[in-house]
């Protein structure tokens, strides 16, 4: 904007001098301006002294920054929009923003940064990842593969030996950034019923839970498991593995299993023909174990062993698939190995659990 050479004291003893009767012409020559300008300064300062001249200017010169300052704010949401919605907290994509600010909105490094609450030297000089933050990465991707229905907790439990020092919020951000996340299943909603408790077991042998799980080959055959649990201490008892399993089987394994247990105090299972046996019914009056028997379709007595064979069937039935009786009983039985002596569980203290075996 052109500056007049006139100050506002001159322009206003103009004024003042046109209004005491001198021609406006005469007024016009003397001072070197066309009539028009006379006209224009009459419309603009007609009325006001000095001071109100001088206030005039300081609003005006006011008014100018508050519209700079205006569009500039404007400018700065608009290229807030641009970059994203909701302000980030993470570094990292602070950093994209600032890319997309001075990419799309033609802002310098220096304001995009300011914008975004991110200084300009963290925006040159990205962290780089170092040696063992990519180990403990590969690992984590590692056991997921190897334990597709771990989540991120259990996945910390196993790395304790290995990363002694490892923070379990540190395990959540390299298990998201990996995509890892496993699927949320879907509670069935069941018409409320009369649940009885369970008794806690207090030593081991006190009470052990078992139940059936059935599963078949590639060729279509159904094969039968026995899966035996101790209550107290959760671990896998026996997992037995045949095409079928009769009453006096049932008591052949559980015989096998006692040499190198001890016989338990209490078996719990359901009403199956092989538990209501003779056989079986005979042996457990033999040994002086009490036989626990749950209410017929109310498995929720017997909630360790359903637990335990929902873990089973996610972890090793429904991850294989088995060609020969043989196979399955070699890929099982390495699955329980694993189950007692490695894999970490929620309802038993993890602080001395073993470490994971080297990946072949």
């Amino acid at each position: 904007m052109r500056k007049s050479r006139y100050t506002e004291e001159q322009i206003i003893g103009f004024i003042k001098q046109a209004e005491s009767g001198l021609p406006i012409k005469d007024l016009c020559r003397k001072g070197g301006f066309s009539d028009a300008t006379f006209y224009k300064w009459r419309a603009k300062y007609g009325g006001m002294d000095v001071p109100d001249a001088r206030r005039l200017r300081e609003l005006e010169a006011e008014n100018n920054k508050l519209k700079k300052l205006l569009a500039e704010a404007h400018l700065d949401i608009h290229a807030l929009n641009t970059a994203f919605g909701v302000k980030p907290l993470a570094p990292q994509a602070k950093r994209a923003a600032v890319a997309t600010m001075i990419e799309q909105c033609d802002l310098s490094e220096r304001r995009a940064c300011r914008l975004v609450g991110l200084s300009r030297d963290s925006y040159r000089n990205p962290p780089e990842v170092d040696a063992m933050t990519q180990e403990l990465s590969s690992k984590i991707v590692e056991i997921a593969h190897v334990r597709r229905r771990f989540g991120y907790r259990r996945i910390h439990d196993m790395l304790r030996p290995h990363f002694p020092g490892v923070n379990h919020k540190k395990v959540y951000r390299l298990y998201s950034a990996a995509n890892l996340a496993v699927r949320k299943r879907k509670k069935v909603k069941r018409p409320a019923n009369e649940r009885v408790p369970l008794q806690l077991a207090r030593t081991v042998n006190e009470v052990w839970s078992m139940d059936f799980v059935s599963d078949s080959l590639s060729t279509g055959r159904r094969i039968k498991c026995l899966t035996v649990a101790d209550d107290f201490s959760h671990e896998c008892v026996s997992i037995s593995v045949d095409w079928g399993i009769s009453g006096q089987y049932v008591t052949r394994l559980l015989d096998q299993a006692a040499v190198f247990r001890g016989y338990p105090m209490a078996v719990r299972t359901d009403n199956g023909p092989e538990f209501t046996s003779r056989a079986f019914m005979g042996w457990a009056q033999t040994h002086g174990i009490r036989h626990i028997l749950i209410e017929p379709g109310r498995p929720m007595q017997n909630g360790y062993i359903e637990s335990f064979n929902g873990k089973f069937r996610d972890e090793c039935l429904n991850e294989q698939w088995f060609e020969t009786l043989q196979q399955a009983r070699s890929a099982i039985t390495l699955w329980r190995q694993d189950y007692n002596e490695v894999r970490p569980h929620s309802s038993v203290s993890v602080r001395d659990s073993p470490s994971l075996p080297e990946a072949a």
